[in-house]
């Protein structure tokens, strides 16, 4: 584990100002201007990944000279490849001349209506396979992925998974990763309700939106969209999943402890000690695993570390360099 060199100003060393102005609507404002300023090409998508599943995502090609890579970028829960990080990320790697795939998991963004069932956080190998369509529609550029929180996950899932699956990612990149999601779901119970009312509110009007697409098949009603947070995943695993109960459902996407031991390919991760969100003792276990090199920032939130202003992020600048550091 490594001292980040990511210092903010002492106006912004609070977490709950750094988070909540990561996700806010000037930082999106941002994103659009920095995406917009990268001279590139922006191609929606829809990917058939197997058994019917569809996946949409937005490729951006970098217009001044053929890309030095393909870097996949995934976002994080209730998130989705408009977000204000995947847009300033995707500006940052474009610029640096790498092309970018943003991809959306099923029910993020505008996609609800491309698959009957409901998304979860198991659901790994559908995003496999579209990281395997994505390597085979540029097959001579490198493949480099990154994600942010729950999109951190399944990009360090990916990478224990890639080797096996045939899928010639080179690195990882992780911003403020899920490790534990029990662990996780405790802290947001303890700590500021906002937190958990935020992902409560997000996700209660994505199911009502699959509701009203598929009526025939999601029959739940409105008495389970107010259960709270643990109580609707409950509901969820247990109506949506093979899984037995949360306990299980929560170990089916754990990588805490030593799961990553068995990584193949260089794993990098940015994490806050301030983090509000994503408890901090998993990462001093996952920095003395052989391919898994953590950046510990003194402050930074969940997915924010903003520098000033400008509302810029010190994450964005860190994914592009070290995916770039696999092309060296």
């Amino acid at each position: 584990m490594t001292a980040s060199p990511f210092l903010a100003p002492r106006w912004l060393r609070n977490r709950h100002a750094q988070s909540l102005l990561a996700s806010s609507p000037m930082r999106g404002a941002r994103g659009r201007v920095r995406l917009q300023q990268a001279a590139a090409t922006h191609q929606p998508m829809v990917l058939e990944v197997g058994s019917g599943v569809r996946l949409h995502g937005i490729a951006s090609l970098p217009a001044a000279q053929p890309p030095r890579a393909m870097a996949l970028l995934l976002h994080g829960w209730e998130g989705s490849a408009e977000s204000s990080y995947m847009r300033l990320t995707a500006a940052q790697l474009l610029h640096a001349g790498l092309a970018v795939f943003r991809l959306n998991f099923r029910d993020h963004g505008n996609s609800h209506h491309l698959n009957e069932g409901v998304f979860h956080s198991n659901r790994l190998d559908e995003v496999l396979a579209a990281a395997g369509t994505v390597a085979k529609l540029w097959p001579d550029l490198p493949l480099v992925a990154a994600g942010y929180s729950l999109g951190g996950n399944f990009a360090l899932r990916l990478a224990l998974r890639a080797p096996a699956a045939g899928l010639p990612l080179q690195r990882v990149a992780a911003v403020c990763p899920l490790l534990d999601p029990a662990g996780a779901m405790d802290q947001m119970e303890a700590g500021p309700a906002f937190y958990l009312r935020y992902f409560e509110r997000k996700w209660r009007q994505s199911l009502a939106r699959k509701r009203a697409l598929f009526p025939q098949v999601h029959t739940f009603g409105n008495d389970v969209l107010q259960l709270p947070m643990r109580a609707l995943t409950a509901w969820m695993v247990h109506n949506n999943t093979d899984f037995a109960d949360l306990e299980a459902y929560f170990n089916g996407y754990c990588i805490a402890g030593d799961r990553l031991q068995a990584l193949q390919l260089p794993a990098h991760v940015l994490m806050a000690e301030d983090d509000p969100v994503i408890p901090l003792a998993q990462f001093h276990r996952i920095a003395t695993l052989p391919m898994v090199s953590v950046e510990l920032a003194h402050h930074g939130g969940h997915c924010g570390f903003i520098e000033g202003a400008s509302l810029d992020g010190y994450a964005e600048r860190w994914v592009a360099q070290t995916l770039l550091a696999a092309l060296a």
